[in-house]
């Protein structure tokens, strides 16, 4: 079955960051279809549930109750059935720690939230756009972190 769209995944506990990401998707002509949750358990029991569909971009939020980002992301790396899913970290921090944490447990990128909504649908074009097959198989720090 071929899709018309990216089927694109947040897990982000702040509702106003879950709607300003939908909202700049909306506006972005590209062909998308997002799904959000607001805590990394809701998104886990998601992606394990047998025969949903599995983002192919998933952008995850570090700090984040009952389960955070690097629990999820240490649980979907270690999970051969999501090896197809691109994994953008998507967090206010921009601690050196936890850029190295992320990006040392598997994480594709890593992206500052960005402060205003032009930048956001910016950010968000660019990394859907982005070659992911180049992106992945060139890892290196350098290109881990998005500068915006």
């Amino acid at each position: 079955m071929l899709k018309d769209y990216t089927f694109i995944a947040l897990a982000d506990d702040d509702e106003d960051d879950r709607l300003l990401f939908t909202d700049a998707f909306d506006e972005l002509k590209i062909s998308t279809k997002v799904q959000t949750f607001s805590d990394g358990s809701e998104l886990m029991l998601y992606l394990n549930k047998d025969g949903v569909i599995l983002p192919e971009i998933l952008f995850l939020d570090l700090n984040m109750p009952k389960k955070n980002g690097l629990e999820c992301l240490s649980e979907i790396k270690s999970n051969d059935k999501f090896s197809n899913m691109a994994i953008a970290i998507y967090s206010t921090s921009s601690s050196e720690e936890h850029i190295e944490q992320t990006f040392v447990n598997g994480a594709n990128i890593y992206i500052k939230k960005p402060n205003d909504f032009n930048t956001l649908k910016k950010v968000l074009q660019d990394v859907v756009t982005m070659n992911w097959q180049y992106q992945t198989s060139g890892m290196n720090k350098e290109n881990f972190l998005l500068r915006i």
